[in-house]
């Protein structure tokens, strides 16, 4: 593809990697923005075309001078453009930093550790730690390259196409809490995506067979299971008080925190009669026979939260493949344990 001008979103690209590699700061700065508005009129080939750009540098530059350019290419593909080979950059570059942070905790020697949001402590760390500058530079600028996966991995697509998944989610679990965003891309390396559930009614001895993606965590699942399941009995369903369509919106695509919050209508229970902790993920609910086991009891306590899911940007779904049969459902609520907190 020729481009006609040298403001295409591709050409400001490659100004962008030439300032950042030169450290020409106010130049990034100015690039970054130009870059940005004309993403918003460019159409997907010339965003993807850019992310190309940005891509072939991603896995040579400095983590300081490649933070921006990171940034950048999440939220080109966040917004529709092709990963190319930026995916694995952005992995791999992401993997190196973090392990090269998790380092720093023992260098500093102190339990109170610099923040690494607070880029002004950066001149002195790097004196005191004159020997390990690579490992300085990690700690207060890796935070920015973990912001380039945190967007694009809101896409199912990304999610299922990431490469260097493994070493990336070592390094994520490893990763010390200051560095925060951390957290949240973890948390999205652990979503499952066209995942089977077996979920089972215990007191009203129903059975259905549930597809979930995008959901990340068990509070979100809790309401997408109550939305879809409780319905007409006489339809299959369970009887009970459906969930407000504005805490189904927050769940979904919609206001993040509706007022007066979110309650639960259930309490989760895994194949073994362990609770299934809202805090979790569904990533977590152990397998029985092959797929993941979610046991539905009546909640013995009310429950409310305020945010409909963790994620503002991750398109969730939850499709019931099957209503099973009343001799499926005792077959296999006769496999599954009791609740282990009701004894």
């Amino acid at each position: 593809m020729i481009w006609r001008t040298k403001r295409d979103l591709p050409g400001i690209c490659r100004e962008l990697v030439s300032a950042s590699e030169k450290q020409e700061w106010a130049a990034v700065a100015r690039l970054s923005g130009l870059a940005v508005n004309r993403a918003r009129a460019a159409d997907g080939i010339e965003c993807s075309a850019a992310v190309e750009v940005l891509g072939e540098a991603l896995g040579r530059v400095r983590l300081a001078s490649g933070r921006d350019l990171a940034m950048l290419a999440g939220q080109l593909i966040e917004v529709g453009a092709s990963p190319g080979d930026a995916l694995g950059a952005l992995s791999v570059r992401i993997a190196e930093g973090l392990e090269l942070a998790t380092r720093f905790p023992a260098l500093w020697g102190e339990a109170e550790l610099p923040d690494p949001n607070e880029e002004d402590q950066a001149g002195q760390v790097m004196e005191r730690l004159v020997d390990d500058q690579p490992v300085v530079e990690a700690w207060f600028t890796v935070g920015e390259w973990v912001q380039g996966l945190l967007l694009p991995m809101q896409r199912k697509d990304v999610r299922l196409a990431l490469p260097f998944r493994e070493r990336l989610g070592a390094a994520l679990a490893a990763t010390p809490e200051q560095i925060d965003r951390a957290y949240w891309l973890h948390g999205l390396l652990q979503v499952v995506d066209d995942e089977p559930l077996l979920v089972l009614d215990r007191l009203g001895e129903r059975g259905y067979e549930v597809t979930i993606s995008g959901i990340g965590d068990n509070f979100q699942l809790h309401t997408l299971l109550a939305a879809a399941l409780i319905g007409d009995p006489a339809a299959g369903l369970i009887p009970g008080e459906r969930p407000a369509p504005t805490w189904i919106a927050a769940a979904t695509t919609g206001e993040m925190q509706p007022a007066g919050g979110i309650s639960g209508q259930f309490n989760l229970v895994d194949a073994t009669g362990e609770w299934i902790w809202n805090e979790g993920r569904p990533a977590d609910i152990p397998f029985a026979e092959g797929r993941r086991v979610v046991v539905l009891d009546p909640p013995p306590y009310p429950r409310s939260w305020n945010a409909g899911r963790a994620y503002p940007l991750m398109e969730p779904a939850l499709t019931v493949d099957r209503i099973l049969s009343p001799d499926e459902a005792a077959h296999h609520l006769a496999r599954v344990a009791p609740d282990q907190r009701a004894r």
